[in-house]
Protein backbone atom coordinates (compact mmCIF):
# COMPACT_ATOMS: atom_id res chain seq x y z
CA UNK A 1 0.00 0.00 0.00
CA UNK A 2 0.94 3.54 -0.72
CA UNK A 3 1.28 5.55 2.44
CA UNK A 4 0.71 9.37 2.79
CA UNK A 5 4.73 10.17 2.58
CA UNK A 6 4.39 8.06 -0.87
CA UNK A 7 2.28 10.62 -2.38
CA UNK A 8 4.46 13.89 -4.33
CA UNK A 9 3.42 16.54 -5.63
CA UNK A 10 0.65 17.35 -3.51
CA UNK A 11 0.81 20.92 -3.93
CA UNK A 12 -2.69 22.39 -5.54
CA UNK A 13 -4.21 19.11 -5.46
CA UNK A 14 -7.59 18.12 -4.55
CA UNK A 15 -6.83 14.92 -1.61
CA UNK A 16 -10.26 13.41 -0.49
CA UNK A 17 -9.50 12.26 2.74
CA UNK A 18 -11.96 10.23 4.82
CA UNK A 19 -11.50 10.38 8.15
CA UNK A 20 -14.11 9.31 11.16
CA UNK A 21 -15.50 12.02 12.91
CA UNK A 22 -18.27 9.99 14.34
CA UNK A 23 -17.87 11.81 17.68
CA UNK A 24 -20.57 12.24 20.33
CA UNK A 25 -21.98 15.07 20.30
CA UNK A 26 -25.50 16.69 22.33
CA UNK A 27 -27.12 20.02 21.40
CA UNK A 28 -24.18 21.13 18.72
CA UNK A 29 -21.65 20.48 21.59
CA UNK A 30 -18.89 18.14 20.82
CA UNK A 31 -18.16 15.99 23.75
CA UNK A 32 -15.49 13.69 22.73
CA UNK A 33 -12.90 15.08 20.31
CA UNK A 34 -10.05 12.47 20.25
CA UNK A 35 -11.18 11.06 16.85
CA UNK A 36 -10.41 14.47 15.34
CA UNK A 37 -7.72 14.69 17.09
CA UNK A 38 -6.59 11.17 15.60
CA UNK A 39 -6.90 12.33 12.30
CA UNK A 40 -4.44 15.67 13.00
CA UNK A 41 -1.18 13.95 11.89
CA UNK A 42 -2.68 12.93 8.57
CA UNK A 43 -4.85 16.70 8.10
CA UNK A 44 -1.74 18.58 8.51
CA UNK A 45 0.56 16.91 6.93
CA UNK A 46 -1.46 17.35 3.71
CA UNK A 47 -2.02 21.08 4.06
CA UNK A 48 1.57 21.52 5.39
CA UNK A 49 2.43 20.16 1.58
CA UNK A 50 0.13 22.37 -0.34
CA UNK A 51 -2.74 19.73 -0.77
CA UNK A 52 -6.46 21.07 -0.96
CA UNK A 53 -7.99 19.13 1.69
CA UNK A 54 -11.41 17.82 1.35
CA UNK A 55 -12.42 15.59 4.42
CA UNK A 56 -15.62 13.11 4.49
CA UNK A 57 -17.09 11.37 7.16
CA UNK A 58 -20.13 10.25 8.47
CA UNK A 59 -21.92 10.69 11.97
CA UNK A 60 -24.36 8.23 13.42
CA UNK A 61 -27.43 6.92 12.05
CA UNK A 62 -29.80 7.78 9.34
CA UNK A 63 -32.57 5.43 9.47
CA UNK A 64 -33.55 5.37 5.85
CA UNK A 65 -36.14 2.89 6.10
CA UNK A 66 -38.33 5.12 8.79
CA UNK A 67 -41.80 5.84 7.33
CA UNK A 68 -41.59 9.55 8.53
CA UNK A 69 -40.31 12.00 6.57
CA UNK A 70 -39.97 14.35 9.69
CA UNK A 71 -37.94 11.82 12.16
CA UNK A 72 -35.41 11.13 9.20
CA UNK A 73 -34.89 15.14 9.19
CA UNK A 74 -34.78 14.61 12.44
CA UNK A 75 -32.24 12.25 12.57
CA UNK A 76 -30.11 14.40 10.59
CA UNK A 77 -29.94 17.31 12.10
CA UNK A 78 -28.78 15.52 15.31
CA UNK A 79 -26.05 14.35 12.84
CA UNK A 80 -25.24 17.64 11.65
CA UNK A 81 -21.23 18.08 11.39
CA UNK A 82 -21.13 21.66 11.28
CA UNK A 83 -20.60 21.47 14.70
CA UNK A 84 -17.69 18.95 14.31
CA UNK A 85 -16.28 21.84 11.74
CA UNK A 86 -16.23 24.32 14.31
CA UNK A 87 -14.32 21.95 16.56
CA UNK A 88 -11.90 20.86 13.87
CA UNK A 89 -11.05 24.82 13.72
CA UNK A 90 -10.72 25.20 16.93
CA UNK A 91 -7.62 22.67 16.49
CA UNK A 92 -6.17 23.75 13.69
CA UNK A 93 -6.56 27.49 14.06
CA UNK A 94 -3.91 28.91 11.27
CA UNK A 95 -5.63 26.85 8.77
CA UNK A 96 -8.79 27.70 7.15
CA UNK A 97 -11.59 25.15 7.35
CA UNK A 98 -14.45 25.94 5.47
CA UNK A 99 -17.44 23.14 5.80
CA UNK A 100 -20.87 22.42 3.51
CA UNK A 101 -23.77 21.86 3.76
CA UNK A 102 -24.67 19.93 0.87
CA UNK A 103 -23.48 15.98 -0.06
CA UNK A 104 -23.21 16.08 -3.45
CA UNK A 105 -24.36 18.91 -6.01
CA UNK A 106 -22.96 22.02 -7.60
CA UNK A 107 -23.05 23.91 -4.14
CA UNK A 108 -20.48 20.89 -3.14
CA UNK A 109 -18.75 21.39 -6.31
CA UNK A 110 -18.61 25.24 -5.80
CA UNK A 111 -17.32 24.66 -2.31
CA UNK A 112 -14.16 22.48 -3.74
CA UNK A 113 -13.01 24.88 -6.58
CA UNK A 114 -13.18 27.67 -4.02
CA UNK A 115 -10.78 26.13 -1.78
CA UNK A 116 -6.86 27.11 -1.73
CA UNK A 117 -3.80 25.31 -1.44
CA UNK A 118 -3.65 24.56 2.17
CA UNK A 119 -7.23 25.22 2.97
CA UNK A 120 -9.45 22.20 4.69
CA UNK A 121 -13.36 21.60 3.85
CA UNK A 122 -15.12 18.96 5.50
CA UNK A 123 -18.40 17.83 4.27
CA UNK A 124 -22.00 16.94 5.78
CA UNK A 125 -22.43 13.88 6.98
CA UNK A 126 -22.12 11.21 4.08
CA UNK A 127 -24.89 9.22 5.76
CA UNK A 128 -27.32 12.04 4.26
CA UNK A 129 -27.40 10.15 1.16
CA UNK A 130 -29.09 6.71 1.06
CA UNK A 131 -26.70 5.48 -1.48
CA UNK A 132 -23.50 5.89 0.56
CA UNK A 133 -24.31 2.54 2.62
CA UNK A 134 -24.96 0.86 -0.76
CA UNK A 135 -22.24 1.46 -2.02
CA UNK A 136 -23.94 3.45 -5.06
CA UNK A 137 -21.65 3.63 -7.75
CA UNK A 138 -22.86 7.03 -8.84
CA UNK A 139 -22.16 8.47 -5.76
CA UNK A 140 -19.14 7.09 -5.68
CA UNK A 141 -18.91 8.56 -9.07
CA UNK A 142 -19.46 11.76 -7.80
CA UNK A 143 -17.53 12.13 -4.68
CA UNK A 144 -14.47 11.06 -6.84
CA UNK A 145 -14.84 13.83 -9.68
CA UNK A 146 -13.83 15.73 -7.16
CA UNK A 147 -10.23 14.56 -6.26
CA UNK A 148 -6.74 13.89 -7.49
CA UNK A 149 -5.75 11.97 -4.93
CA UNK A 150 -7.80 9.77 -1.89
CA UNK A 151 -6.48 8.69 1.64
CA UNK A 152 -7.55 6.77 3.82
CA UNK A 153 -7.55 7.30 7.49
CA UNK A 154 -10.71 6.02 8.98
CA UNK A 155 -9.94 2.67 9.97
CA UNK A 156 -13.54 2.61 12.09
CA UNK A 157 -15.13 2.56 8.95
CA UNK A 158 -12.80 0.38 6.96
CA UNK A 159 -14.86 -2.94 7.48
CA UNK A 160 -17.57 -1.15 5.86
CA UNK A 161 -17.89 -1.29 1.66
CA UNK A 162 -19.27 2.14 1.31
CA UNK A 163 -19.32 4.29 -0.93
CA UNK A 164 -16.51 6.38 0.43
CA UNK A 165 -14.55 3.88 2.19
CA UNK A 166 -14.62 1.53 -0.98
CA UNK A 167 -16.65 3.19 -4.42
CA UNK A 168 -14.05 6.21 -4.32
CA UNK A 169 -10.74 4.90 -4.16
CA UNK A 170 -12.14 2.21 -6.81
CA UNK A 171 -12.45 4.63 -9.23
CA UNK A 172 -9.26 6.86 -8.97
CA UNK A 173 -7.60 3.61 -8.76
CA UNK A 174 -9.45 2.91 -11.85
CA UNK A 175 -8.66 6.18 -13.22
CA UNK A 176 -4.55 5.35 -12.24
CA UNK A 177 -5.06 8.43 -9.43
CA UNK A 178 -3.21 7.13 -6.52
CA UNK A 179 -4.56 6.07 -2.88
CA UNK A 180 -3.09 5.88 -0.16
CA UNK A 181 -3.21 5.35 3.73
CA UNK A 182 -2.85 7.77 5.97
CA UNK A 183 -0.72 7.79 9.68
CA UNK A 184 -4.20 6.65 11.44
CA UNK A 185 -4.55 3.70 9.34
CA UNK A 186 -1.02 2.89 9.03
CA UNK A 187 -0.40 2.39 13.05
CA UNK A 188 -3.57 0.25 13.00
CA UNK A 189 -2.96 -1.57 10.40
CA UNK A 190 0.52 -2.54 11.30
CA UNK A 191 -0.46 -3.40 15.08
CA UNK A 192 -3.68 -5.61 13.79
CA UNK A 193 -1.76 -7.80 11.75
CA UNK A 194 0.40 -8.64 14.52
CA UNK A 195 -2.15 -10.49 15.85
CA UNK A 196 -3.26 -11.92 13.09
CA UNK A 197 0.64 -13.11 11.38
CA UNK A 198 0.97 -14.44 14.82
CA UNK A 199 5.26 -15.03 15.10
CA UNK A 200 6.72 -17.31 17.73
CA UNK A 201 8.57 -14.53 19.63
CA UNK A 202 5.14 -13.29 20.12
CA UNK A 203 4.07 -16.51 22.61
CA UNK A 204 2.30 -17.12 24.51
CA UNK A 205 -0.74 -14.96 22.51
CA UNK A 206 -3.64 -14.37 25.16
CA UNK A 207 -6.91 -12.75 24.03
CA UNK A 208 -9.27 -11.52 26.43
CA UNK A 209 -12.88 -11.59 24.76
CA UNK A 210 -15.56 -9.79 26.54
CA UNK A 211 -19.42 -8.14 25.61
CA UNK A 212 -22.55 -9.14 25.42
CA UNK A 213 -23.73 -11.87 22.77
CA UNK A 214 -21.91 -14.89 21.72
CA UNK A 215 -23.25 -14.84 18.14
CA UNK A 216 -21.27 -11.23 17.56
CA UNK A 217 -17.74 -12.58 18.66
CA UNK A 218 -18.62 -16.07 17.15
CA UNK A 219 -15.75 -15.48 14.02
CA UNK A 220 -13.37 -13.80 16.03
CA UNK A 221 -13.88 -16.59 18.42
CA UNK A 222 -13.25 -19.08 16.05
CA UNK A 223 -10.08 -17.17 14.34
CA UNK A 224 -8.61 -16.06 17.43
CA UNK A 225 -8.53 -20.37 18.51
CA UNK A 226 -6.15 -21.04 15.63
CA UNK A 227 -4.10 -17.99 16.77
CA UNK A 228 -3.73 -18.05 20.40
CA UNK A 229 -2.68 -19.87 23.51
CA UNK A 230 -5.52 -18.85 24.89
CA UNK A 231 -8.61 -17.19 25.13
CA UNK A 232 -10.55 -15.60 28.21
CA UNK A 233 -14.20 -15.34 28.28
CA UNK A 234 -15.75 -12.52 30.66
CA UNK A 235 -18.70 -10.50 29.97
CA UNK A 236 -22.62 -11.51 29.58
CA UNK A 237 -21.50 -13.88 27.04
CA UNK A 238 -19.99 -16.39 29.59
CA UNK A 239 -23.91 -17.50 30.75
CA UNK A 240 -23.97 -18.84 27.24
CA UNK A 241 -20.91 -20.85 27.24
CA UNK A 242 -21.67 -22.02 31.32
CA UNK A 243 -25.46 -22.86 30.49
CA UNK A 244 -23.94 -24.86 27.30
CA UNK A 245 -22.35 -26.83 30.14
CA UNK A 246 -24.72 -27.52 32.27
CA UNK A 247 -25.04 -25.00 34.57
CA UNK A 248 -28.25 -22.79 36.34
CA UNK A 249 -26.89 -19.24 35.00
CA UNK A 250 -29.93 -17.83 36.78
CA UNK A 251 -31.45 -14.62 35.01
CA UNK A 252 -27.90 -14.26 33.22
CA UNK A 253 -28.31 -13.44 29.69
CA UNK A 254 -28.00 -16.45 27.39
CA UNK A 255 -28.41 -16.75 23.39
CA UNK A 256 -30.26 -20.06 23.40
CA UNK A 257 -29.84 -20.59 19.52
CA UNK A 258 -26.08 -20.19 20.22
CA UNK A 259 -25.69 -23.13 22.94
CA UNK A 260 -24.75 -25.54 20.32
CA UNK A 261 -22.06 -24.03 19.38
CA UNK A 262 -20.88 -23.35 22.85
CA UNK A 263 -20.62 -26.82 23.67
CA UNK A 264 -18.60 -27.74 20.20
CA UNK A 265 -16.37 -24.22 21.16
CA UNK A 266 -15.44 -25.53 24.51
CA UNK A 267 -14.98 -29.22 23.21
CA UNK A 268 -12.55 -28.25 20.09
CA UNK A 269 -10.72 -25.88 22.35
CA UNK A 270 -9.09 -28.88 24.14
CA UNK A 271 -8.57 -26.82 27.34
CA UNK A 272 -7.45 -23.67 25.61
CA UNK A 273 -11.01 -21.47 26.00
CA UNK A 274 -11.09 -20.49 29.91
CA UNK A 275 -14.42 -19.41 31.67
CA UNK A 276 -14.84 -17.66 34.76
CA UNK A 277 -15.29 -19.42 38.25
CA UNK A 278 -16.62 -17.20 39.87
CA UNK A 279 -19.01 -14.28 39.46
CA UNK A 280 -20.13 -11.13 41.03
CA UNK A 281 -24.14 -11.20 40.73
CA UNK A 282 -27.11 -8.50 41.63
CA UNK A 283 -30.85 -8.95 41.64
CA UNK A 284 -30.90 -5.61 40.42
CA UNK A 285 -28.88 -3.43 38.03
CA UNK A 286 -30.19 0.29 39.05
CA UNK A 287 -28.32 1.19 41.34
CA UNK A 288 -30.67 3.44 42.57
CA UNK A 289 -32.28 0.40 44.12
CA UNK A 290 -31.45 -0.02 47.55
CA UNK A 291 -33.21 -3.08 48.24
CA UNK A 292 -30.79 -4.76 45.27
CA UNK A 293 -28.44 -7.69 46.32
CA UNK A 294 -24.78 -7.98 45.40
CA UNK A 295 -22.63 -11.04 46.14
CA UNK A 296 -19.90 -13.41 44.58
CA UNK A 297 -20.86 -17.26 43.61
CA UNK A 298 -18.60 -20.11 42.53
CA UNK A 299 -19.83 -20.96 39.25
CA UNK A 300 -17.10 -23.82 39.11
CA UNK A 301 -19.99 -26.66 37.62
CA UNK A 302 -18.02 -29.73 39.48
CA UNK A 303 -18.19 -28.29 42.92
CA UNK A 304 -21.80 -27.67 41.94
CA UNK A 305 -21.14 -23.37 41.66
CA UNK A 306 -24.06 -21.75 40.17
CA UNK A 307 -26.39 -18.31 40.14
CA UNK A 308 -29.26 -18.91 41.81
CA UNK A 309 -32.74 -18.02 40.16
CA UNK A 310 -33.34 -14.11 40.87
CA UNK A 311 -30.11 -13.58 40.10
CA UNK A 312 -27.98 -11.88 37.25
CA UNK A 313 -24.06 -12.37 36.47
CA UNK A 314 -22.38 -9.02 36.06
CA UNK A 315 -18.79 -9.15 36.86
CA UNK A 316 -16.05 -12.09 36.68
CA UNK A 317 -15.27 -12.72 40.30
CA UNK A 318 -11.80 -11.57 42.37
CA UNK A 319 -10.74 -15.41 42.13
CA UNK A 320 -11.18 -15.41 38.05
CA UNK A 321 -9.67 -12.18 38.09
CA UNK A 322 -6.54 -13.62 39.96
CA UNK A 323 -6.13 -16.23 37.35
CA UNK A 324 -6.86 -13.96 34.45
CA UNK A 325 -3.64 -11.88 35.97
CA UNK A 326 -1.50 -15.08 36.08
CA UNK A 327 -2.38 -16.31 32.88
CA UNK A 328 -1.64 -12.46 31.22
CA UNK A 329 1.42 -11.97 33.69
CA UNK A 330 3.04 -15.00 30.93
CA UNK A 331 2.06 -13.37 28.17
CA UNK A 332 3.74 -11.85 25.16
CA UNK A 333 1.04 -10.91 23.37
CA UNK A 334 -2.41 -9.78 24.15
CA UNK A 335 -5.14 -8.53 21.77
CA UNK A 336 -8.74 -7.52 23.95
CA UNK A 337 -11.85 -7.03 23.15
CA UNK A 338 -14.70 -6.51 25.41
CA UNK A 339 -15.09 -5.68 29.17
CA UNK A 340 -15.47 -8.25 31.66
CA UNK A 341 -18.27 -6.62 33.56
CA UNK A 342 -20.80 -3.40 33.83
CA UNK A 343 -17.66 -1.60 34.28
CA UNK A 344 -20.05 1.64 33.82
CA UNK A 345 -21.27 0.57 37.30
CA UNK A 346 -18.23 0.52 40.58
CA UNK A 347 -19.77 -2.84 41.98
CA UNK A 348 -18.61 -3.91 38.72
CA UNK A 349 -15.49 -2.43 37.43
CA UNK A 350 -13.04 -5.01 39.77
CA UNK A 351 -12.61 -7.32 36.64
CA UNK A 352 -12.05 -5.22 34.07
CA UNK A 353 -9.82 -3.11 36.64
CA UNK A 354 -8.10 -6.38 36.73
CA UNK A 355 -7.23 -7.03 32.89
CA UNK A 356 -6.21 -3.42 33.04
CA UNK A 357 -3.39 -3.75 35.98
CA UNK A 358 -2.19 -7.02 34.76
CA UNK A 359 -1.43 -5.59 30.88
CA UNK A 360 0.39 -2.52 33.33
CA UNK A 361 2.10 -5.40 34.79
CA UNK A 362 3.76 -6.49 31.52
CA UNK A 363 4.26 -2.89 29.95
CA UNK A 364 7.68 -2.67 28.24
CA UNK A 365 7.62 -6.75 28.07
CA UNK A 366 4.71 -8.35 25.93
CA UNK A 367 2.75 -6.57 22.76
CA UNK A 368 -0.80 -5.27 24.08
CA UNK A 369 -3.76 -4.27 21.87
CA UNK A 370 -7.26 -3.25 22.88
CA UNK A 371 -9.34 -3.42 20.41
CA UNK A 372 -11.53 -0.56 20.59
CA UNK A 373 -15.01 -0.01 21.20
CA UNK A 374 -16.58 -0.71 25.41
CA UNK A 375 -13.00 -2.08 26.66
CA UNK A 376 -11.34 1.37 24.94
CA UNK A 377 -13.93 3.24 26.85
CA UNK A 378 -12.91 1.35 29.61
CA UNK A 379 -9.15 1.73 29.37
CA UNK A 380 -9.77 5.38 28.91
CA UNK A 381 -12.14 6.19 31.79
CA UNK A 382 -9.80 3.70 34.46
CA UNK A 383 -6.42 5.71 33.21
CA UNK A 384 -4.58 2.40 31.83
CA UNK A 385 -3.93 4.07 28.12
CA UNK A 386 -0.80 4.84 27.75
CA UNK A 387 -0.14 0.92 29.11
CA UNK A 388 -1.13 -0.56 25.81
CA UNK A 389 1.50 -1.04 23.21
CA UNK A 390 -1.91 0.33 21.09
CA UNK A 391 -5.46 1.19 21.74
CA UNK A 392 -7.29 0.83 18.65
CA UNK A 393 -10.20 3.79 17.47
CA UNK A 394 -12.45 0.68 15.49
CA UNK A 395 -13.98 -2.06 17.74
CA UNK A 396 -16.08 -3.34 14.71
CA UNK A 397 -13.11 -3.01 12.25
CA UNK A 398 -10.07 -4.24 14.73
CA UNK A 399 -12.51 -7.75 15.75
CA UNK A 400 -13.16 -7.87 12.05
CA UNK A 401 -9.53 -8.13 10.94
CA UNK A 402 -8.66 -10.81 13.43
CA UNK A 403 -11.79 -12.49 11.95
CA UNK A 404 -10.98 -11.97 8.21
CA UNK A 405 -6.86 -12.62 8.57
CA UNK A 406 -6.37 -9.34 7.74
CA UNK A 407 -8.86 -8.27 5.17
CA UNK A 408 -10.96 -5.41 5.28
CA UNK A 409 -12.92 -4.05 2.73
CA UNK A 410 -11.27 -0.16 3.43
CA UNK A 411 -7.96 -1.70 3.58
CA UNK A 412 -8.34 -4.06 0.74
CA UNK A 413 -8.99 -1.82 -1.97
CA UNK A 414 -5.97 0.59 -1.16
CA UNK A 415 -3.25 -2.70 -1.77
Amino acid sequence: MLTVEDLKDLKGKKVYVRVDFNVPQKDGVIRDNNRIKAALPTITYLTGKGARVILMSHLGKIKWKEPDPAKIEAMKKANDMAPVAKALQELVPETKVSFCEATRGEQLKAAVEALHDGDILLGQNTRYEKGEEKNDPELAKEWASLADVFVMDAFGSSHRAHASTVGVPSILKAEGKPVAEGYLMIKEVENLTRCVEVKEEDRPYVAILGGFKVSDKIKVIDSLLKKCDYVLIGGAMTYTFKKAMGMNVGNSPVEEEQLEYARNCIKSAKGRLLLPFDAVVTTNFDPEDASRTIKIVDTVIEKGGMIPDGFEGCDIGPKTAAYYQEIISKAKMVFWNGPMGVFEQGEFQNGTKAICEAIRGIKGKAFTVCGGGDSASAVKQFGYKADFSHVSTGGGASLEMIENDGHLPGVDVLR
